[in-house]
């Protein structure tokens, strides 16, 4: 165990963590700065969340009346779920922020224009716990740049990997 650094081992173990990803926010935001926030879940929610049955790609968050929510996220409930429940697979979902991290991003939706993407669901200390961006949506000829961007990367890597 002395050859295996810590740091490799760290990044296994947290990627082992994450519950699912956004990949669409990427394509579709500018993400300005990443906010972690807690969930308020049923207990048949934290069933699915551990059985990975999630889709963040349809979901935001909104600002209201001093409290974020997480809207339009899909938590396909498991069918051994309790039978005297009916799960809601898309409800309104709290956040739990900080009331300074809740002020920014309430400033930053009305005044600035931004919106508030979830990026990631993932476990820390047994609880979930979602990563949420402050993103600036994209234009169409931003994300033509970036898909050009990527594809020169990739090519870089072909023509570095035959020269070495």
């Amino acid at each position: 165990m002395a050859g295996v650094s810590k740091k490799a081992g760290k990044n296994k173990a947290s990627s082992d963590h994450v519950i699912a990803l956004n990949r669409k926010a990427g394509f579709d935001f500018f993400i300005e700065e990443r906010l972690e926030a807690g969930l308020v879940l049923e207990g048949w929610e934290v069933k699915s969340l551990r059985g990975k049955r999630v889709n963040l790609t349809d979901g935001y968050v909104l600002v209201r009346r001093g409290e974020a929510w997480l809207l339009g996220c899909n938590i396909t409930p498991l069918s051994t779920a309790s039978t005297h429940i009916r799960p809601d697979p898309t409800r309104t979902r709290k956040l739990l922020l900080q009331r300074r991290e809740l002020s920014r991003l309430i400033g930053a939706v009305d005044r600035s224009g931004y919106t508030v993407v979830p990026l990631r669901l993932y476990w820390k200390r047994g609880r979930a716990k979602l990563e949420i961006g402050l993103a600036k949506g994209k234009k169409q000829h931003d994300k033509r740049a970036d898909k050009k961007e990527q594809d020169w990367q990739r090519q870089r890597e072909r023509l570095l990997k035959h020269r070495v």
